[in-house]
């Protein structure tokens, strides 16, 4: 991967780095030799952040206040803010996790006094809503407020608009599409599908599918520090489009899986199956991938965005295509044990 080397130590905070992205965004900036703060909580896993070179600092961010004490002394160059949730069985917790959450961290670096080069939010390109076919999602909006069609989506958009309406705050906004790569879960259950000879797909008309390897969005999270860019938006994909087929084609082709049932449903079925998924979740508690979002999710057809911009402003150039994307992705499942290859 290509990313320019930093000259000089710089100290960066990262949310969310106990998670998918995070963890790999904390690498990289050890990597270039970077003072390494990660947001965490109690409960949070830290398997993927052995180094005993990262500071581990524990903040609340439904609390200004708190977290204002908690890094009270603290000072950073740079803040990626990546935490934030994709799933709950309460839709208020989207809002209160991913929405005030990022204004709490907001407002207490600002209060702080903190004067950071950049902060880098990490987003997402649900924050738009259905375009026509053939169309790809464009950065530049003009009265064209976007719609986005699920709870995850308004909240990440509301978190935007709060940035934007700030002055003289140095943010940059980063909207990958589909993220993909070692240590993801969501991705892992199509491959899991897939090593039992099952590939389940919804709709009928084709849809026109955007990834991005997790690296790639690292590539772009390090250039967002280092362009003298601010207060912009950016989608963040490979710059190629997909049949619905293409991802799960190569996974079958990876994990070696000689034939495959393939389940098309219409739209319908999986509107009746997300819908008991969602009560579900609600009476045990526990959020499940199943639910209103996932509907809204999968019945868009048209996923296409155009990173132009990202390439001439921020220099981002993707490195990895669908292909070696998922080979690398399909290797780490099987070394790391989550998968094993079929026949």
């Amino acid at each position: 991967m290509r990313i320019i080397q930093m000259m000089e130590q710089n100290s960066i905070l990262i949310t969310g780095a106990t998670g998918f992205i995070g963890s790999f965004i904390a690498e990289e900036a050890l990597r270039r030799g970077m003072d390494v703060w990660v947001a965490v909580r109690q409960t949070s896993s830290r398997e993927y952040l052995q180094d005993t070179r990262i500071h581990f600092l524990k903040l609340d961010l439904n609390s200004t206040e708190r977290m204002m004490e908690q890094m009270a002394g603290l000072s950073f160059d740079y803040v990626v803010h990546a935490a934030g949730i994709t799933k709950s069985t309460d839709a208020s917790d989207f809002y209160r996790i991913n929405t005030e959450g990022t204004k709490n961290l907001v407002q207490a670096l600002v209060h702080l006094g903190i004067n950071l080069s950049r902060f880098v939010y990490i987003s997402s390109l649900s924050v738009c809503g259905p375009v026509r076919e053939e169309v790809p999602h464009t950065e530049i909006k003009e009265d064209d407020e976007p719609q986005p069609n699920t709870i995850y989506g308004k909240s990440k958009l509301l978190s935007e608009q709060y940035l934007e309406s700030l002055q003289a705050f140095p943010f940059v906004i980063l909207r990958p599409t589909g993220v993909y790569g070692p240590r993801e879960k969501d991705y892992f259950m199509m491959a899991k599908s897939i090593a039992s000879h099952i590939d389940f797909a919804v709709g009928y008309k084709p849809q026109h599918l955007t990834f991005v390897y997790v690296q790639d969005v690292v590539q772009a999270v390090f250039l967002a520090m280092e362009r003298d860019v601010c207060g912009r938006k950016f989608f963040i994909s490979d710059g190629n489009a997909y049949h619905s087929k293409a991802f799960s084609d190569l996974i079958k082709q990876e994990l070696g899986v000689s034939s495959l049932l393939r389940i098309k449903a219409p739209i319908w079925m999986l509107r009746v199956i997300t819908f008991v998924g969602e009560h579900i979740g609600r009476l045990t508690g526990k959020p499940t991938a199943l639910n209103n979002d996932k509907y809204n999710i999968m019945r868009q057809r048209n996923w296409k965005c155009d990173i132009t911009p990202a390439k001439d402003e921020l220099g981002y150039i993707p490195q990895y295509d669908l292909k070696d994307g998922v080979h690398l992705t399909m290797e780490w499942y099987k070394d790391n044990g989550w998968i094993k290859q079929t026949s």
